[in-house]
């Protein structure tokens, strides 16, 4: 049996993923220069890297980390990898800003989704908070002003479709794996960093970063493409993966935010009406779980 507290406490841990990656913007305005393949597998060695060693002050085994079945393997690199793969093939193919908000149905789809796991529930509050939080993210990501669907960006669309169902089914399906210990996104983020050598080799120049770079690349490596994956696995495993969909609206509005508070974005009319939906949404979908509604014990999925 599982008590909501320790329910609560995973999904809590989730969260701080979303935390994380509202970084990323921040972080990658000092990265424009370097390709995005030779900065995904830069920032992936430097997290399974420095992931390895803390397993080993820990007292673990590495190794023992590592022998996982072939199924989480495949989940785990293909999830990591594949969903910045096919992000970047959409924003080479089509405008970012559509781009970037099909990729970003992923936390609405982790929300349906999850229906389909044993032991899941979608109440209307989900779904109502879910929505609130896509559009709000819309209002956010396009500035308030009006989107255009161009058909010759097809393949980009296309694209950054396949790149928001790899994240969600990843996260979805990754509960499958509970028993797998978080230590072994170690591997998976060993796996995505030499995908993303070979794909930077096949498609990319390199480009060698400066220190201040090199700096900004360890940061990612340590938080929103290191940590972040890492505390996202353990949520998306034990906690509540409705309200870990949900809170992933959070995201774009912490990192514009920070954007803000940095000088590198302007706080409008849009951008407010997109946080208090995301909040709104947010605060909604979590509602029974604030307030602790729930009873004690959840039995296991």
């Amino acid at each position: 049996m599982k008590t909501v507290d320790e329910k609560r406490k995973a999904t809590l841990i989730g969260v701080i993923a979303v935390v994380l990656w509202a970084l990323l913007a921040l972080f990658t305005t000092e990265l424009a220069s370097i390709p995005p393949f030779q900065l995904v597998s830069l920032c992936f060695a430097v997290a399974s890297i420095f992931s390895a060693l803390w397993i080993t002050l820990r007292g673990g085994s590495v190794v023992h980390a590592l022998r996982q079945p072939l199924g989480a393997w495949v989940l785990g690199v293909g999830g990591l990898f594949g969903y910045h793969f096919f992000y970047f093939v959409a924003l080479a193919n089509a405008p970012a800003v559509e781009a970037s908000l099909i990729a970003y149905l992923w936390p609405l789809l982790i929300v349906l989704f999850s229906a389909l796991l044993p032991g899941e529930r979608l109440k209307w509050q989900h779904l109502v908070g879910a929505a609130l939080g896509l559009f709000g993210a819309v209002l956010l990501v396009s500035r308030g002003k009006s989107l255009s669907f161009d058909p010759a960006f097809t393949l980009g669309y296309g694209a950054a479709v396949i790149c928001s169902l790899l994240w969600s089914g990843y996260s979805v399906l990754n509960r499958r794996y509970r028993n797998v210990p978080v230590g072994a996104v170690c591997g998976f983020c060993a796996g995505a960093s030499l995908l993303g050598f070979v794909t930077h080799g096949l498609l990319e120049t390199w480009v060698m970063p400066d220190a201040i770079q090199w700096l900004a690349i360890l940061g990612l490596g340590l938080g929103p493409v290191g940590a972040a994956f890492f505390v996202w696995d353990h949520g998306t495993k034990h906690g509540d993966i409705q309200i870990l969909g949900v809170a992933a609206y959070g995201a774009p509005l912490l990192s514009t935010c920070l954007l803000i508070a940095f000088g590198k974005a302007l706080a409008t009319s849009a951008i407010i009406v997109g946080c208090i939906l995301i909040v709104g949404g947010a605060v909604l979908a979590s509602a029974n779980f604030l307030s602790g509604k729930r009873g004690r014990s959840l039995s296991a999925e």
